[in-house]
């Protein structure tokens, strides 16, 4: 599967989507100088894995990284977007997975967890939506 696809391909898909529910995970978890979440090459790897898992799919990234060695990574997704934030300094990394559809997003976050060895997470999972 190529990391990223066309976003006509997937336009019944977000006609489909348009009623389902929505949902906003959102994480705080810590890291350390080990985890995958301090370099860029594997957080994408793992981000992109774990969006695979949960049966999403990626139709773009935008990366950027701070001169401290933080990290800002977002997934744009055909069932909505996946955000990855660091602080080195904090041993902090944020995550935000807003869903709708199809989307497993309990397999999604789950597997980001484990891929970038993350300890310490709250998961708060929120509705969206009117």
């Amino acid at each position: 599967m190529p990391a990223e696809e066309p976003a006509s391909r997937y336009a019944e898909l977000r006609r489909a989507e348009a009623s389902a529910p929505k949902v906003l995970y959102a994480i705080d978890a810590s890291d350390g100088p080990g985890s995958a979440a301090r370099h860029l090459g594997d957080l994408k790897e793992a981000a992109l894995a774990a969006v695979r898992a949960g049966n999403g799919h990626v139709l773009s990234t935008a990366d950027v990284v701070f001169p401290n060695g933080a990290i800002t990574l977002v997934l744009i997704l055909a069932e909505s977007h996946l955000s990855v934030h660091t602080w080195p300094e904090q041993n902090l990394v944020a995550i935000d997975l807003f869903s709708c559809g199809a989307i497993d997003g309990e397999a999604v976050i789950d597997r980001l967890i484990e891929a970038l060895g993350l300890y310490s997470a709250q998961v708060r999972r929120m509705p969206r939506g009117v």
